[in-house]
């Protein structure tokens, strides 16, 4: 058995039927040429013969008599693959759209805690004449990290395949639950290690936290316990800051990596930057057309990998921080540099804090108390009247950058799919992907129906940056060519400005460009 960390629970005994606690990722599939086998059968060759290169499609919950402590991860002896690979068929016509409400609504249903918890939808009708494959997994087992490894268990990088060694054999212990005795030894022997690791925690939190914080000293010498200067609790109120229910609506948008790095670099910012900056803009212009722009910036719950390089450990390993999405300000250029300055900060503030956050702790009686108080929770509706801590939840998730292959065929585009969550009812994950940076918009549809505005006015945004990041750029390539054109007694070309650029000059050029002007 292999227990599960206090983080890893919470995501257990927080869920609900109105806010599944799985995540999930949205695949189209170029088949090959010519293909004239039976892909879903092929699918569940392909998922059955790699089940055992990753943890998580394998081991199951054993819980605890009386729901006492948390339960344990065990192995399945007995996988149905015919339960966990299943196939869907579109109505026609098939549409785009058809297809990512159709994923909107399995990713609506809870996952089946009996079993491992995954399954794969292999869809077709598509009227493009290709395939999708639409994955969940239960965010218990594994974090945005976890889950980009757990990925390349089950594709390839060639369309060919690979040799797949088999498992070793094991001898099977016919034993579907673990005895009663052995489950409660088991909680106890874990709780006292979490309560000791605990404890001896708490020292280098709290000098963490001092250091982070910076707290002013009185007259005295003593430090004064307040909040930093600038630093606001709570969020305005928005339509996303409601109780959630369980039905779904999604939307994937594509914009290419190499222009978001473009952005970045001539702006001076992060990638991540302009993610944010690409939500704060769209989100500012969806929600002011609607005449429900709040007059304060709105902020984000953004998720922060506290992953050491090199772990590949199927379980979580994150935090959250809140970050000013500077939505009251008007211009797209002042909008993204106060992005910048809060990320800033906060990624100083988390380089302290990184290794003092506990995410293994104990949670005594944590299965029915906070099992009870989730549901209190979301029955009560009090997310409608209590101020939010954050407006909306976004993540961006490095992902997989070269060409990946299922069962053969080429994946075309990897949209992942993650949790609303009551009183932020949209999440905004982005995930890179061979060459693009995939924007995977999930939303409680009662209050956000109209997601596909939302999700355009993202890209619309994009643009826009884009088109800022060019101007920028232009009179600067200007110079560079006039000066190279000094040298070579050429006419330089001017770059025009709005259009998209080709080419940027080649290091060699700028230092001819330079020495030319020195």
């Amino acid at each position: 058995m292999k227990h599960l960390s206090g983080l890893d629970s919470a995501f257990l005994h927080l869920e609900s039927p109105e806010m599944p606690m799985h995540i999930g990722s949205l695949h189209v599939l170029d088949l090959p040429e010519g293909y004239t086998g039976d892909f879903f059968e092929d699918t569940k060759a392909n998922v059955l013969q790699r089940l055992h290169l990753a943890d998580v499609f394998t081991r199951k919950l054993a819980h605890m008599p009386l729901d006492l402590s948390n339960p344990v991860w065990v192995e399945d002896e007995d996988i149905d693959i015919d339960y966990h690979v299943r196939h869907v068929t579109l109505p026609k016509p098939g549409s785009n759209r058809q297809l990512q409400q159709y994923v909107a609504r399995l990713h609506s249903s809870l996952l089946d805690r009996s079993r491992p918890l995954w399954e794969y939808f292999v869809i077709d009708g598509l009227k493009s004449g290709q395939m999708a494959l639409y994955v969940k997994v239960h965010h218990a087992g594994l974090d945005g990290q976890a889950g980009v490894q757990a990925a390349k268990a089950i594709f390839d990088l060639e369309p060919t395949g690979r040799v797949i060694k088999p498992p070793r054999l094991r001898a099977r212990r016919n034993q579907y639950q673990l005895g009663a005795a052995e489950l409660l030894g088991a909680a106890v022997r874990n709780t006292l290690h979490q309560s000791v690791g605990l404890v001896r925690s708490i020292p280098m939190l709290a000098r963490a936290a001092k250091d982070t914080l910076a707290l002013p000293r009185d007259a005295n010498g003593k430090r004064i316990w307040a909040l930093p200067k600038g630093v606001k609790i709570f969020a305005p109120r928005t339509v996303l800051n409601v109780a959630i229910t369980n039905q779904r609506t999604f939307a994937g948008r594509t914009v290419p990596l190499q222009e978001v790095k473009f952005i970045a670099k001539a702006l001076g910012v992060s990638l991540n930057d302009v993610v944010l900056a690409t939500t704060s803009g769209g989100l500012r212009n969806f929600l002011r057309e609607n005449n429900e722009l709040p007059l304060e910036a709105l902020s984000a719950a953004v998720p922060v990998s506290l992953r050491q390089d090199g772990d590949t450990s199927a379980n979580n390993q994150v935090s959250m921080v809140s970050m000013n999405l500077a939505t009251d300000t008007p211009d797209r250029l002042e909008r993204l540099l106060k992005i910048h300055a809060s990320s800033e900060k906060t990624k100083v503030a988390m380089a302290r804090l990184k290794t003092a956050i506990p995410i293994d702790f104990p949670l005594p009686a944590a299965p029915w108390l906070m099992s009870a108080l989730a549901s209190l929770f979301s029955r009560s509706r009090l997310a409608n009247v209590m101020p939010p801590l954050a407006n909306l939840v976004v993540s961006n998730v490095a992902g997989i950058p070269v060409q990946l292959y299922f069962s053969g065929a080429k994946v075309v585009c990897y949209y992942p799919v993650s949790i609303p969550a009551h009183s932020m009812a949209l999440n905004v994950t982005v995930q890179s992907y061979n060459g693009r940076l995939d924007y995977g918009l999930i939303a409680c549809r009662r209050a956000l129906p109209d997601i596909d505005e939302l999700a355009d006015a993202l890209l619309d945004e994009h643009r826009k940056l884009l088109e800022l990041a060019q101007a920028k750029v232009a009179p600067q390539l200007s110079i560079v060519n006039q000066a190279a054109a000094l040298a070579t007694g050429a006419r330089a070309p001017v770059a025009r400005r709005g259009g998209k650029l080709k080419a940027v000059a080649s290091s060699s050029r700028r230092k001819r460009a330079a020495s030319a002007t020195a």
